[in-house]
């Protein structure tokens, strides 16, 4: 099951990370001052991942 943990880190920020279903970190969050923040932008991407593009940037355009 895919999950997001909220946590603390050693600055006492609170950070998230977004799990896979076999427990490895697909992706982590920048620090916030505020839980609140952190949750919003979880929902926030929630609320918009299924329009995302992909922008490959290691294509060459000449």
């Amino acid at each position: 099951m895919y999950k997001f943990e909220v946590y603390k880190d050693k600055a006492g920020e609170f950070r998230f990370r977004f799990k896979a279903s076999n427990g490895e970190t697909m992706f982590a969050s920048e620090g916030y001052k505020a839980k609140a923040s952190a949750l919003h932008a979880i929902e926030s991407i929630k609320a918009h991942v299924g329009g995302a593009t992909i922008d490959d940037q290691t294509t060459a355009t000449a």
